[in-house]
């Protein structure tokens, strides 16, 4: 039997980096897989999340905020802001077990590998469970 092998395992963490392009995956944050998006909320940075919709409308991402649209939807004035983890060039959640799966993957050694990753997170949030966390996410933190 083949065993079912979670996101984590398929997209492990790349080498910690400093370069320009590695530094360049901070500026437009990474999606979490829903169990690190429920880790990160039992953590209390629910109200550092941001809601992103699917252009199709047809489902809903948590990920980190865009600095500016913390707590509400993102917004694409924002996204020239950054993510509101990036502090003076450091990451604020880099060592978390919950660093976004996109964010510990991506890498300049890693070309053209990240669509897949992405792809592959968009199918994790379409589930029952992921569009669930969204449902509470939005009725916990949402600015209305």
């Amino acid at each position: 039997m083949k065993k079912n092998i979670t996101l984590t395992e398929k997209y492990p963490p790349s080498e910690p980096c400093g370069c320009d392009i590695c530094k360049s995956y901070c500026i437009r944050p990474g999606w979490w897989t829903v169990d690190q998006a429920e880790t990160a909320i039992k953590d209390g940075y629910g109200p550092r999340m941001m809601l992103e919709l699917a252009p199709e409308m047809n489902f809903a991402v948590l990920s980190p905020a865009f600095k500016g649209c913390e707590q509400g939807f993102a917004l694409q004035e924002f996204s020239s802001f950054g993510c509101n983890f990036l502090k003076d060039g450091m990451c604020e959640i880099h060592s978390k077990d919950f660093l976004p799966l996109e964010c510990a993957y991506c890498h300049h050694t890693r070309k053209g590998l990240g669509m897949k990753c992405h792809a592959d997170l968009e199918q994790d949030w379409k589930t029952l469970k992921g569009q669930l966390l969204v449902k509470q996410w939005i009725e916990k933190y949402l600015k209305k």
